[in-house]
């Protein structure tokens, strides 16, 4: 018998069954699912790097949803192959395997999260489309895999002035993973080099960038 996660409620698997449906298309496809006290914390990546050249922004997209207050679970497996269990409407089916992508060993802070202004959901789909215009536009076509990340990383990976300077890979993701729905100002924090943007329908976490180089030189004696 396959495992499955047993979530809170029908609807509750409904939903995650919709949000991995959407992480399948984006990223590499994979989703982490950690559960623990009654919550199941689902994270996809639409955007990570792949090798050390590539400037593509890790940009994660989670999805919190209520579970049974038994189950326990850390495990990466394929969006796609999450599937409806026909017998409990209030389960999933896992697949058989699970995978290790890069990206879920990186884990955002739990504290220590500091208020910055907010970003209206209707900049981050503008924004979004924008970006994704720029992008199809960009490829030629049977463009190869190398030159696809390239662009997208061209694209997505700057700092955006609409969006605070974050990178427009932001928007991508909200706008993807369906977190965007009617008039809403999204909140976002900040913890180290980590800055989340949160909406009603789940959450985008960008890591970076990393601050580099020399910073001041200051005094540290008395000359001689």
């Amino acid at each position: 018998m396959p495992e499955r996660l047993l979530l809170a409620d029908p609807h509750s698997a409904a939903d995650a069954l919709t949000f991995a449906g959407r992480a399948a298309t984006m990223g590499d496809g994979a989703v982490r699912l950690r559960a623990a006290e009654g919550v199941l914390v689902m994270t996809s990546a639409p955007l990570a790097p792949r090798g050390l050249f590539d400037q593509t922004p890790t940009v994660l997209g989670m999805r919190v949803l209520r579970a049974d207050p038994e189950l326990e679970c850390d495990l990466v497996v394929a969006a796609s192959e999450l599937a409806r269990d026909q017998e409990a409407p209030h389960a999933v089916v896992l697949p058989e395997s699970g995978l290790a992508p890069p990206w879920a060993g990186i884990t955002p802070p739990r504290g220590g999260w500091a208020a910055r202004p907010g970003i209206a959901a209707a900049t981050l789909a503008t924004r979004a489309q924008w970006g994704i215009a720029a992008v199809a536009e960009a490829i030629p076509r049977d463009a190869g895999e190398d030159l696809v990340r390239s662009v997208r990383a061209a694209v997505w990976g700057p700092p955006d002035a609409d969006l605070d300077d974050l990178p427009l890979g932001i928007a991508f993701a909200a706008f993807g993973l369906g977190f965007i729905a009617g008039e809403e100002e999204a909140a976002v924090r900040t913890a180290g080099v980590w800055t989340r943007i949160t909406l009603a329908r789940g959450h985008v976490v960008v890591r970076g960038p990393a601050k580099t180089g020399l910073g001041e030189i200051r005094s540290t004696g008395a000359s001689v």
